[in-house]
């Protein structure tokens, strides 16, 4: 059963929240069917002890998302991955991508692994560092972001190393054309003497520095969320909020949460949500406050589905889902591992993905990944 966080579970707990109506739902993670907006999930707390729930029960079979009700699956767990899976994205639901890797373990190589709508396959980009967070435009223009700098890109066909001029892991990316992306990072709590307060800017040649006003904070920022290339918002350590309107970078102040907020995702810029820890945030455009929503675990990531459909996902299994202006907790359901991010793919399916990215480094052990969806049908569960 699942790790519980010292709060009652009930297998359908509701509570009312104003959806975010469907004209809004451009955005990251959103209904945008193009992707080109979609961005979802948790940023890193990598290093920190702890271990994974109980398995799923992944390898299932099917035909691909046959119609009939929506449930979770279990797509690929343990027996189809060996690393933790930290983030999905699509383009669409035939063009699917995760990424994640063995998180330090020696003996185990970058995690990629890519849905075309009927079968899984791995991908090789090489190298041995865990990507934390993928995001694209397209198919043919994926960005992937992780340990050590790391920014590799894919054209569709091949993967393109890009240099970012830092060492230090990068947790977040969102692109918004071809020209146009964005990436954040730091070192967890290296405080100002280790790199921090990372933002770079993709102009279509070159990744370069995106400096931040005032002196440095010295904070590591784990996700990057906006609605457009002139309105951002990059979240990390200590609730630390930057947003970005036109040209100008602003720090919110004061931070409406003391917990790190490990990611930032919207619905539409009217719809904004910010989560970590226990603290899950929303915001109108203006501010951000607190969310109604009775948490049985701690919550690490946050998509934005259509016509006002949410999904939080956290430690031990936790899922709510966002229905008609209520929260549906789903925590008792399969699967129950530690989940890290979440994805909608804009057609009323939402993905989750995490796995064992809690325990400590450990030379040739594999770590478990998991790959789930609620969704209709059943997809397959066979990496090619």
């Amino acid at each position: 059963m699942p790790r519980a966080f010292a709060l009652p579970v009930t297998l359908a707990t509701l509570f009312v929240l104003p959806a975010c109506g469907p004209s809004e739902s451009a955005g990251s993670g959103g209904a945008a069917s193009s992707g080109s907006q979609q961005s979802s999930g948790a940023g890193g707390h990598g290093g920190e002890a702890g271990s994974g729930g109980a398995g799923g029960s992944g390898g299932m079979g099917g035909s691909g998302g046959d119609a009939g009700p929506s449930a979770w699956q279990t797509v690929l767990d343990a027996q189809d991955l060996d690393g933790a899976v930290l983030s999905i994205w699509g383009a669409s639901p035939s063009h699917v991508f995760a990424v994640g890797g063995p998180l330090g373990n020696e003996g185990f190589e970058t995690l990629v692994v890519q849905f075309d709508g009927a079968t899984w396959k791995r991908l090789t980009p090489g190298g041995a560092e865990t990507y934390w967070w993928v995001h694209g435009t397209g198919p043919d223009d994926v960005w992937f972001v992780g340990e050590k700098g790391r920014i590799t890109h894919w054209n569709g066909a091949s993967f393109t190393e890009h240099a970012s001029g830092v060492e230090a892991t990068l947790w977040g990316v969102m692109a918004f054309s071809k020209t146009e992306a964005f990436a954040v990072g730091g070192t967890p709590g290296g405080g100002v003497f280790a790199p921090n307060d990372i933002v770079l800017h993709w102009d279509g040649t070159t990744w370069k520095p995106e400096p931040l006003p005032g002196a440095p904070l010295g904070r590591t920022l784990y996700k990057i969320w906006g609605s457009a290339p002139d309105d951002l918002y990059a979240v990390g350590e200590k609730g630390t909020i930057w947003r970005k309107k036109g040209a100008a970078w602003s720090l919110v102040e004061p931070a409406p949460t003391p917990a790190k907020l490990f990611t930032v995702s919207g619905c539409g810029v009217k719809e904004v949500y910010a989560v970590g820890g226990s603290a899950v945030l929303r915001s109108d455009g203006d501010g951000f406050s607190e969310v109604n929503v009775s948490l049985t675990n701690l919550v690490n990531g946050v998509a934005c589905g259509p016509s006002g459909s949410a999904l939080l996902v956290g430690d031990g299994g936790q899922k709510q889902r966002l229905v008609d202006g209520a929260w549906i907790d789903e925590f008792v359901l399969e699967p129950y591992d530690d989940l890290h991010a979440a994805w909608s793919d804009g057609e009323g399916s939402f993905w989750a993905v995490g796995g064992d990215f809690y325990a400590p480094k450990a030379p040739g052990v594999r770590r478990k990944g998991v790959i789930a969806r609620y969704g209709p049908g059943t997809l397959p569960g066979v990496v090619q």
